[in-house]
Formats: C-alpha cells, sequence, structure tokens
C-alpha cells in the first residue's frame, strides 16, 4: 500500500463506526459501476432454457426439502 494510502486509511479508521460503514458502502458501491447488460441477458436466457427444458419433461425437479435436508447431511458429515 502506498504512504499516501496508509495515511488515508489510518485518517478514516478514526471516524466514528457508522461514517466508516457509510463510507465502505460508498467505496464497494463505486467498485461495482460496470454495465451489467450482458450478464442480465445471460442469465435471462438461461432461465427461459431451464424453464423450457422443464416443460419439455427433459429435467425434474427436486423438493427443496429434499435439497436442503442432503446439504445439512453433508454439512453435519463434514463438521
Amino acid at each position: 500500500m502506498s504512504s499516501k494510502v496508509e495515511k488515508l486509511a489510518l485518517e478514516l479508521l478514526g471516524l466514528p463506526a457508522s461514517a466508516r460503514a457509510e463510507l465502505a458502502r460508498r467505496l464497494i458501491t463505486s467498485l461495482d459501476e460496470t454495465d451489467d447488460g450482458d450478464v442480465d441477458a445471460l442469465w435471462i436466457e438461461e432461465a427461459e432454457r431451464r424453464l423450457s427444458e422443464l416443460r419439455e419433461g427433459k429435467v425434474q425437479t427436486v423438493p427443496a426439502e429434499q435439497v436442503l435436508g442432503e446439504i445439512r447431511g453433508k454439512l453435519e458429515y463434514s463438521s
């Protein structure tokens, strides 16, 4: 980290928690200002493909209780 950034970080860490939280939110938001139009279009296409497969009987749904039960079992086993 450059000395300028380090100096700024030390100064900002002295702010109250609420001010630091607001600053963190704004900094993170500034990093996510990319155009997600392509990503959104790809997700819509994927959702439509999955729905089509479901309607055509190519795939079967799995009840959420079953999926969650399997995940819980794996988490308990790994603990």
